[in-house]
């Protein structure tokens, strides 16, 4: 991954110094494309590449411009013509709908979105290193922890989509990379962008008591570590060609949503007795979600290639603080 262009090198001699201007070295360059780099955890992958001396070019769709590539990822010509320009030497692929009751609802359009997008760009990628985000909703969560060689039964229509995907971008892309995440949060533009970041929402509320849910228990992971673990991947690669196939990533906090409310008010110094936790799932609730999907990740951890996760509170705190309503608040949230 270099290209060739000119380098000015200093040269010393005794009461001498000289500036000379060595043409056709190679300079390390390296090129990624971020799809979905509009979305949650595509922001961070794009700056954790971009911050990092790899040429990032990100597309999105509604909200793509001004900062970001505008792209119709069902648009085959125009997913082929981004690559064919660009050339990236990486692909990290973000774009979905990850949202389970939205799959629900929108199945047709989930799995344009979530399968076929993701078979065409695992085609037009041939040569290409390519990660794939995927979920731990491929499994049943019935038997936790699971590795990356137990077999996959996910509960809902966007488990099975995200599975489908991987099996075509594996199909299509052998090469490639399916790096499997739990609940995400990060930095939000709006705190419902993220399952966990909404109930800033709940914690807020303080007068009146309100339910949640205390039966799932999910790992809260912060985006910008699995940004992390995504460049140390793209980075091994150039090194390892053999790098390839199904990887885990999560945090290692277990929690309900209504501990991680706890966790949220805990963080900010609010009061979170107004908070009842929900030890039954309500009938008609939406998609199905698993009980314990955790996941077990020690292949990323025997390739030196796990990045230790931010604790819960330390990451909650630096993505909510711009949320905070009572300014004053900011005087003892860290005392």
């Amino acid at each position: 991954m270099c290209e060739k262009e000119s380098e000015l090198k200093i040269e010393f001699s005794p009461g001498h110094v000289e500036l000379i201007k060595q043409e056709n070295v190679a300079i390390p360059y390296r090129r990624v494309l971020v799809t979905g780099a509009t979305g949650l955890l595509g922001r961070a992958v794009y700056e954790e590449f971009q911050n990092n001396a790899w040429d990032s070019l990100g597309c999105g769709y509604t909200r793509a411009r001004p900062r970001f590539l505008k792209c119709n990822l069902l648009d085959e010509e125009a997913l082929r013509s981004i690559i064919q320009q660009f050339q990236p030497h990486v692909i990290v692929h973000c774009a979905a709908e990850r949202r389970p009751d939205v799959v629900e609802r929108h199945t047709e359009a989930a799995f344009n979105l979530n399968v076929h997008t993701s078979a065409t760009l695992a085609k037009e990628a041939a040569g290409i290193f390519l990660i794939y985000i995927s979920t731990d909703y491929v499994f049943d969560g019935r038997n936790p922890p699971y590795g990356e060689n137990d077999a996959p039964n996910p509960l809902n229509l966007y488990g099975k989509s995200k599975l489908e995907g991987e099996r075509e971008v594996l199909r299509h892309n052998p090469g490639a990379v399916i790096l499997r995440v739990p609940i995400l949060y990060g930095e939000v533009e709006r705190v419902d962008e993220s399952a966990v970041t909404v109930l800033w929402n709940r914690v807020q509320e303080g007068a009146e008591s309100c339910t949640i849910d205390h039966c799932q228990q999910r790992f809260p992971t912060y985006c910008k570590d699995v940004a992390r673990v995504c460049r140390q991947m793209a980075e091994r690669r150039t090194q390892e060609p053999t790098l390839q196939g199904i990887f885990h990533y999560s945090g290692k906090e277990q929690m309900t949503k209504y501990e991680m409310s706890c966790a949220i008010a805990d963080a900010f110094n609010l009061p979170s007795s107004h908070l009842i936790p929900l030890t039954e799932q309500p009938a008609g609730a939406g998609a199905q979600r698993p009980q314990n999907a955790q996941l077990e990740c020690s292949r990323l951890e025997v390739q030196g290639l796990s990045v230790e996760p931010t604790p819960f509170k330390t990451a909650i705190r630096d993505v909510l603080w711009p949320f905070l309503q009572d300014k004053r608040c900011r005087q003892t949230a860290f005392h």
